[in-house]
């Protein structure tokens, strides 16, 4: 178990560091480089190069060099976008976020099939549950992972605190525009607000500075202590003849005749289009609009200590629970919320309901985070490479969207489209194991066959 286990901590610990600047740079690049929206375009270029990379590099780059040295190349993709940022413009952060795009659908096949794999291998060898330990391992995971938002932001907030602040209690003039009514084409005189002012080149050298040492970090941790797993050596002892080097390229796209995969579709999105709605519209239109920029930090730690305590709690709890019941608590808290930002009229004398609703949120993502990983790497078993790849393709194709239709529409637009994301992927995800649930006792049937006919032999 000790060995396994370190294995868990070493992934863990590595996109702890990694996403601690990855995370703190995301949520500060519409403030750090808004001009002619090159921060906003940069984070649709790394999600759109997401999805290009999810369809043709994880399957054939995990089984050419391993989880583990996929994950190392990878973690070297997302360097290069805090370099990127010592000198933003386009010629150097469009290019550094093309590169983090194609790096981030390998990473996250990686540590999906890692973790899978690692699990299974415990489970058979302790004569476990398998989906049990695969839980575990994720609750674990994103326990650790998510706290990176509490890092990132923290770094951040207490590096710009650093600025004076006589400017940061300035109160804006108007919150009728704010939250569900914030549209595009309306303006705020935010000329005075704390959203216009920018930290000043060295606090932003310190804070890159930081977040460039955490990804190197990241790097050698994993380099170092990570033991590699040999995804091929069933295939040898198996004999299984080896496909050619198109087939491998295209199997993410092969994957999709798998009806599974295929219902699974809007559920997964669904996870790019709630994310990027807290990160970009609640943290825009709710928290900066109301309370102005300096407290787009501490909600977003608020977010993420929830989300990571919950991926602990829900990662054991499953097992008692079981998925449907979790997958339903989720949309249910999820569908709740966004009913409540609908009607919410933001004010800065309600500062508590400006951390509930992060927190209610946390709690929701780190159901769909661990459960629907693990989904994956139970559904998909013989194909985990193609399912978790296909995985961060269609979860990055929300982000796309969210993205690219964030500076078109009202925020209340964006909150009905929200619920019919979230009501058309449940429906699916209901029929998933609705399927699921009728091969049971056929599963059974077999397994019982197999056990009387292995009894048969040994008599």
């Amino acid at each position: 178990m000790a060995k396994h286990l370190v294995n868990i901590l070493v992934v863990s610990f590595g996109f702890l560091l990694l996403f601690t600047a990855f995370g703190g740079l995301q949520s500060l690049q519409s403030s750090l480089n808004a001009d002619e929206g090159l921060g906003v375009a940069s984070l649709s270029i790394i999600y759109g190069a997401l999805i290009i990379s999810s369809v043709f590099v994880p399957p054939i780059l995990i089984k050419k060099i391993g989880c583990k040295w996929t994950i190392v190349a990878s973690m070297c993709c997302y360097i290069t976008y805090s370099l990127g940022n010592f000198y933003p413009s386009w010629y150097t952060l469009i290019p550094t976020s093309v590169i983090l795009g194609f790096g981030g659908a390998p990473l996250w096949a990686a540590k999906c099939t890692y973790l899978t794999e690692n699990g299974n291998r415990y489970a058979e060898k302790v004569g476990k549950i398998g989906k049990d330990i695969v839980n575990q391992y994720f609750g674990l995971f994103f326990l650790i992972f998510q706290s990176s938002g509490v890092w990132g932001n923290l770094i951040s907030s207490l590096i710009f605190g650093q600025t004076p602040d006589a400017e940061n209690n300035v109160i804006l003039p108007n919150y009728t525009h704010c939250g569900a009514n914030d549209c595009p084409y309306i303006e705020f005189n935010i000329t005075n607000s704390t959203s216009s002012r920018k930290p000043t080149k060295s606090l932003i050298y310190t804070l890159l500075g930081i977040y460039t040492g955490s990804g190197v970090l990241a790097v050698l941790l994993v380099s170092v202590f990570l033991d590699n797993i040999d995804l091929n050596k069933e295939e040898k002892e198996l004999h299984i003849k080896k496909e050619p080097f198109w087939m491998k390229i295209l199997e993410t796209l092969r994957h999709l005749k798998d009806i599974r995969q295929v219902l699974l579709i809007p559920l997964t999105m669904w996870s790019g289009f709630e994310q990027g709605f807290l990160a970009g519209d609640y943290t825009k239109s709710y928290v900066t609009c109301s309370l102005g920029i300096h407290f787009v930090g501490y909600v977003m730690i608020c977010f993420a200590a929830t989300n990571a305590i919950c991926s602990l709690v829900f990662g054991k709890l499953s097992q008692y629970t079981g998925r449907i019941f979790l997958f339903t608590f989720a949309a249910v808290t999820n569908l709740a919320v966004i009913i409540a930002l609908l009607l919410w009229k933001p004010h800065p004398n309600q500062l508590v309901m400006f951390f509930i609703f992060p927190a209610l949120w946390g709690m929701a993502d780190a159901i769909w985070q661990t459960q629907t990983n693990s989904l994956y790497g139970l559904l998909f078993d013989e194909h985990k490479e193609a399912g978790f790849a296909n995985y961060r393709l269609w979860e990055s194709l929300g982000f796309v969207i969210a993205y690219g239709y964030s500076t078109f529409l009202c925020v209340s637009v964006k909150l009905y489209i929200l619920l019919a994301v979230l009501v058309l992927g449940m429906v699916l995800y209901g029929c998933v194991e609705y399927n699921e649930n009728k091969k049971l006792p056929s599963k059974k049937l077999k397994q019982d066959s197999d056990e009387s006919l292995n009894k048969q032999t040994a008599m």
